[in-house]
C-alpha cells in the first residue's frame, strides 16, 4: 500500500474547517453540511416524544471503538453522529414532562453555534473579546433582574448549578476561615441548609475539604421550605461550639418540589448572631435558585390587575412564588442555571455575586500564571475556578434574553405553571391519586397512585405521620416505582407520556421514605389534554401492575 504525502491528506483535512478568511462557496458548504445533519435529525421525527426508534445504547459496542486510521470524509461522519441522537427523550414535546429539561430556542441554539465556531475563551478578554463583554453584560442584566446593584455585582459562567454552589461555598469558607488559599482548611468549618437542599451542597463540601459530616441539613416545614427556628437553633449550636460557618445555603426552587426557603428571614437571622456573637466575619448566604431565578421576572408586576390574563389558580401559584423569590437580593451570591428555566442549551450556569471586591478573596496573582494576562483590561481567570470556559453559555442566555424580555419569560413561565395547576386539577379529582405537593406553587407535580378502595383523604397524612402504616407505606411505594416503570417503558417505545421517579420525596416521621411519580412541566408546547393523558396512562399502568400481581399469587 501506497503511502499518502501528509500534504494531501492536509489539504482535504483543510476543506472540514470554517475557512479563516471568506469564501462564499465553502461558506455555503459549512451552511449546507449544518442543514443536511439537520435535515437528517428531522427524518427522525415523529408524533412521539422521541427521535426515531426507540433504542437502548450499546455500551458493549461503544467500548469497544478505537481510532481508525484514516480520516471520514464530512458525508460519512454527520450520518454517525446523527445516530447518536437515536431514541433521544424530545423535551419540548407536549407529552415529555421529564425533570427539569428545557427545550432549547432558536436564538440560544445560534448563540451556541456562533461560540462554538470562533471558540472564544473566557479566561480573559485576550481570548473571549467581545463574548468576554457578552458575559459582562449578562451579568448586569441578571443582577438588576434579582436585585443586585449592577455597578457592584459580577458574575461567572460556571459548570452547573454545582459550578454555582462551589463558587458561593468557596468565597464563605475563606470568609470564615481566612487564608484557606493559601494555608488551606485548618479547621472544619459548618454549612446550614434544608433537608432538601441540592445534594451538591453535600459534594462540594467533599470537594472543598469541609466534608460531608459538617454539612448540617435542616427539617423543613410541609411546603418544603426551611423551618427557620431550627435553623437559627442549629446555627447557635454551632457557634456555641466555636465552629465558624462557611455558609448559609438557601434553596429556592427545589428540584423535587419548588421549595422556597424564606431568604428575608434567614438574612435577618445571619444579621442578629454577627451582632449578637460579635462575629469577625459576616457568614456568607449562597441563594441555590438555579430554577427559581426565572420568577425574578415578575417583580414588578401587577398580580391584582394580572395584564397577562392568566387564570385565578395561576396567578395565586406566581405570586406565591414571587412572594419569596423578590428576596434573592439579599443573598450574597445567587446560582443561576439559564439552561433550566431560561430555555438555553446546555450549559449555561452563571454565579452571581452582590459585590465585585469579595472575588480578590478568590483572586491569584498575575506572577503565578506568566503566559497569560498579556493585553486587555478584563482578566476573569484570575479568580476563576477553570482557565478554559466557553463563551457558549452567556452567548445563549444573552440570546433568550433579548428574545424574551421579562413580558416573555413572564408568559412562558405562566403557561407551564398553569399547566402544572391543571394536571394537579386533574390529579386531585380522581379518587385513587394523591398531589404529595400541592403547598408548592412551581411546574413541578409529586403525586402518588393507589389501589382502589384506598382512603386517599387520609393516606398522605397516615403514611407520613403513624408507624404502623410503614408496611402499607413500602408496598405502596413499590407500587408507584413498577408504575413507573410501566410508563417509562412505554415511553421508549414512543407510546404514552414521559414522567419521571423520585426514590425520596421526603422522608416519614418515622424515617422512611416517600416515593413519589413526577411531571416537570417546561414545555412550550404543553397542552391542557396532555395533563389527562397522563392521569389515563398512570392508571392503566396501575391496573396492570395489579393484575399482574394477581395473576402471579
Amino acid at each position: 500500500m501506497t503511502a499518502v504525502p501528509y500534504q494531501q491528506i492536509l489539504a482535504a483535512l483543510r476543506s472540514q474547517f470554517p475557512q479563516p478568511v471568506s469564501d462564499p462557496v465553502h461558506d455555503a458548504y459549512f451552511v449546507f453540511s449544518i442543514l443536511r445533519a439537520l435535515e437528517q435529525v428531522d427524518a427522525l421525527k415523529g408524533q412521539a416524544p422521541i427521535l426515531g426508534a426507540p433504542t437502548m445504547p450499546d455500551y458493549a459496542a461503544a467500548q469497544a471503538s478505537r481510532v481508525a486510521e484514516d480520516p471520514q470524509r464530512l458525508e460519512q461522519v454527520i450520518p454517525t453522529l446523527v445516530q447518536q441522537l437515536e431514541g433521544m427523550f424530545i423535551w419540548g414535546h407536549p407529552q415529555s414532562q421529564i425533570n427539569v429539561i428545557p427545550h432549547p430556542t432558536i436564538p440560544g441554539i445560534i448563540g451556541v453555534v456562533l461560540a462554538s465556531t470562533y471558540n472564544p475563551n473566557l479566561c480573559s478578554d485576550e481570548s473571549g473579546r467581545g463574548v468576554s463583554a457578552t458575559e459582562v453584560r449578562v451579568t448586569a442584566m441578571a443582577a438588576e433582574l434579582l436585585g443586585y446593584d449592577p455597578a457592584k455585582a459580577a458574575g461567572v459562567f460556571t459548570f452547573g448549578g454545582t459550578g454555582g454552589m462551589l463558587y458561593g461555598l468557596k468565597l464563605g469558607l475563606e470568609k470564615a476561615l481566612p487564608g484557606s488559599m493559601q494555608r488551606g482548611v485548618r479547621e472544619p468549618p459548618v454549612v446550614l441548609t434544608s433537608e432538601h437542599c441540592h445534594y451538591s451542597v453535600l459534594n462540594v463540601a467533599a470537594w472543598l475539604g469541609i466534608g460531608y459530616d459538617q454539612v448540617i441539613h435542616v427539617p423543613t416545614h410541609a411546603d418544603n421550605s426551611i423551618h427557620v427556628p431550627r435553623l437559627e437553633q442549629a446555627a447557635r449550636e454551632a457557634l456555641r461550639q466555636g465552629k465558624r460557618i462557611a455558609g448559609f445555603v438557601a434553596t429556592l426552587g427545589s428540584t423535587d418540589a419548588f421549595g422556597l426557603d424564606d431568604l428575608a428571614a434567614i438574612h435577618a437571622l445571619r444579621e442578629r448572631l454577627v451582632g449578637e456573637y460579635e462575629l469577625d466575619y459576616r457568614p456568607h448566604i449562597h441563594a441555590d435558585a438555579a430554577i427559581g431565578w426565572a420568577w425574578s421576572v415578575f417583580n414588578g408586576y401587577d398580580f391584582v390587575e394580572n395584564p397577562l390574563g392568566f387564570r385565578g389558580r395561576t396567578v395565586r401559584a406566581l405570586a406565591a412564588a414571587h412572594r419569596r423569590i423578590q428576596h434573592l437580593g439579599l443573598a450574597d451570591s445567587v446560582a443561576i442555571d439559564f439552561h433550566k428555566t431560561g430555555y438555553a442549551p446546555y450549559i449555561s450556569s452563571l454565579v452571581l455575586f452582590k459585590s465585585r471586591d469579595e472575588l480578590q478573596l478568590l483572586a491569584r496573582s498575575k506572577e503565578s500564571m506568566p503566559y497569560l494576562y498579556q493585553t486587555g483590561e478584563h482578566h476573569p481567570g484570575r479568580y476563576t475556578l477553570e482557565t478554559s470556559r466557553s463563551g457558549t453559555g452567556p452567548m445563549a442566555a444573552l440570546a433568550n434574553l433579548l428574545l424574551f424580555g421579562k413580558q416573555g419569560l413572564r408568559a412562558l413561565l405562566g403557561h407551564v405553571v398553569e399547566m402544572a395547576e391543571v394536571l394537579r386539577e386533574q390529579l386531585e379529582s380522581h379518587p385513587d391519586l394523591v398531589v404529595l405537593n400541592g403547598e408548592n406553587v412551581g411546574p413541578v407535580t409529586l403525586f402518588r397512585v393507589y389501589p382502589p378502595g384506598v382512603d386517599t383523604f387520609e393516606i398522605k397524612q397516615q403514611e407520613r405521620g403513624d408507624p404502623a402504616r410503614c408496611e402499607d407505606l413500602r408496598r405502596y411505594n413499590e407500587l408507584n416505582r413498577r408504575v413507573f416503570q410501566l410508563v417509562h417503558a412505554e415511553a421508549l417505545q414512543g407510546r404514552g407520556v414521559v414522567i419521571s421517579l423520585t426514590d425520596c420525596y421526603r422522608h416519614t416521621e418515622y424515617g422512611e421514605p416517600i416515593v413519589a411519580l413526577k411531571s416537570y412541566v417546561l414545555s412550550p408546547f404543553a397542552q391542557q389534554e396532555r395533563m389527562r393523558d397522563i392521569v389515563e396512562h398512570v392508571l392503566a399502568a396501575r391496573d396492570r401492575v395489579l393484575a399482574e400481581a394477581h395473576n402471579s399469587v
